[in-house]
């Protein structure tokens, strides 16, 4: 029975240590090549929205009454409107996508920095005016390039993403080895 354990567990790791060294991998490539990352997220997004469409268009002969029904066609009609343009107009997708992001990060910002200030007497606050400043330097730099941004911003932050998350994978699954063994 323990063996079983053993060779179960060893077993789920190493499929984990792989799929973490891939997003590794892939990670380094979006950071490398982040305009073409950058126009793949923009091409999914793109996708999602036509999806969203659909499905906005089968719920909409579910509503009842005809208000309902026409809203929804609405909705349906517009998600996917927009979900063709960003296909059909990468560049223009992927510089309104990081405007978009540019502005959360800038409202994430000044939120955190207000927490922060608020919770200045706790512990850890500190930790929140760190990041909301970094948070808003982010901001900055994407702003201050924008519409230029587009072509490094969403990739490379898609890249370090992917990145730490396969390094996170990769220690966690060593981890489980190393407590397990």
């Amino acid at each position: 029975m323990e063996h079983s354990l053993l060779s179960d567990v060893h077993r789920a790791t190493t499929w984990s240590i792989v799929l973490s060294l891939l997003m590794i991998v892939a990670g380094l490539l979006a950071i490398a090549s982040p305009m073409m990352a950058g126009v793949a997220v923009t091409a999914l997004v793109g996708w999602l929205l036509i999806f969203s469409g659909g499905l906005h268009f089968a719920y909409a002969f579910r509503g009842g009454r005809a208000s309902a029904v026409l809203w929804e066609l609405l909705l349906a009609v517009v998600y996917a409107m927009v979900g063709f343009y960003l296909l059909a107009n990468p560049a223009i997708g992927l510089a309104s996508l990081t405007f978009v992001i540019a502005l959360y990060l800038f409202v994430e910002g000044v939120l955190e920095l207000v927490l922060s200030a608020q919770l200045w007497s706790e512990g850890g606050a500190g930790w929140l005016l760190f990041d909301g400043i970094v948070t808003l330097v982010l901001a900055l730099m994407i702003w201050s390039s924008w519409p230029r941004s587009g072509l490094w911003a969403i990739g490379t932050f898609v890249g370090i993403s992917m990145l730490f998350s396969g390094v996170t994978r990769l220690m966690f699954a060593y981890g489980v080895r190393r407590i397990v063994a």
